[in-house]
């Protein structure tokens, strides 16, 4: 059979296109190969689950009914039980709804646990005697923490720990909701946990005092955790630097402050 130059050259086109590696490239689709940038994020722990606007979103009922609704989707919350860092046993936040003040610690702990109620312990006893030098009752306050959870450790007894970044941030969605809910007009973070999870802060809580700070609006004030008090057993300057921290909030929510208040725990002349 006789082919011309151009016969040859349509055959030659086509024996080099159907060769196995040349492949026409309308066949491959390289934009597949894209796919690892999702599959990063998906190994990266995430900053909130992916849940998070059903923790928050459902306005309806009073804030009573709101905040029920809340501890019960706590109770089997799969975000954090799926880090299999924490314990089982899920303890809200306790107090007033209508709360101008909010208080927010780091986790629960043995005493916690056991009462499903934060700052039971020695270190809620000493938030107590914070809130009445300040002329409020517990009652009147909105108490929480960053996680609801306990956090676990090996052969555990009453031995406590500070929870992980992924373990707040397992639990933030709940604080989240709990603030827009109660809508205070000033938190408290109880110690650089705290405030490493609702504010993204890092550093010693010295650092962080003394000025206020913003949650989505809300005003923040960060101080020692009530236990650094029982920590540093009598001393006057560590009292002395919380209770310039509790003026300062009696002063934000425009609290009668008499002058023996403003003098607490100030060196004896």
């Amino acid at each position: 059979m006789y082919l011309d130059e151009e016969g040859r050259d349509g055959l030659r086109d086509l024996f080099e296109r159907s060769r196995p590696g040349n492949k026409p490239q309308v066949v491959a689709k390289p934009q597949q190969e894209q796919a690892p940038v999702a599959q990063v994020s998906l190994d990266a722990p995430p900053s909130e689950p992916a849940v998070v606007p059903a923790v928050s979103r459902d306005e309806s009922g009073s804030r009573e009914e709101r905040l029920a609704a809340l501890r019960s989707q706590a109770e089997n919350w799969q975000p954090a039980k799926e880090l299999g860092t924490l314990r089982d046993t899920m303890v809200f936040s306790t107090g007033n709804p209508q709360a101008r003040l909010m208080l927010v610690g780091e986790a629960p702990g043995y005493q916690e646990e056991r009462e499903r109620e934060p700052f039971v312990g020695p270190a809620g006893q000493k938030l107590n005697d914070i809130l009445k030098a300040m002329g409020v009752s517990r009652e009147e306050v909105y108490i929480s923490n960053i996680v609801k959870f306990r956090p676990a450790t090996p052969n555990q007894t009453t031995n406590n720990r500070k929870p992980t970044p992924e373990e707040m941030a397992s639990c933030m969605p709940f604080v989240r909701a709990e603030i827009e809910i109660v809508q205070p007009e000033c938190i408290v973070a109880l110690g650089g946990t705290a405030a490493e999870g609702l504010l993204g802060l890092e550093g010693t809580v010295t650092s962080m005092r003394g000025s206020w700070h913003d949650f989505e609006g809300t005003p923040v004030r960060v101080s020692y955790h009530p236990s650094y008090l029982l920590q540093s057993g009598s001393s006057s300057t560590a009292k002395r630097s919380v209770w310039e921290d509790m003026l300062a909030v009696m002063e934000k929510l425009e609290l009668p402050i008499s002058e023996k208040q403003r003098g607490y725990f100030l060196p004896k002349k």
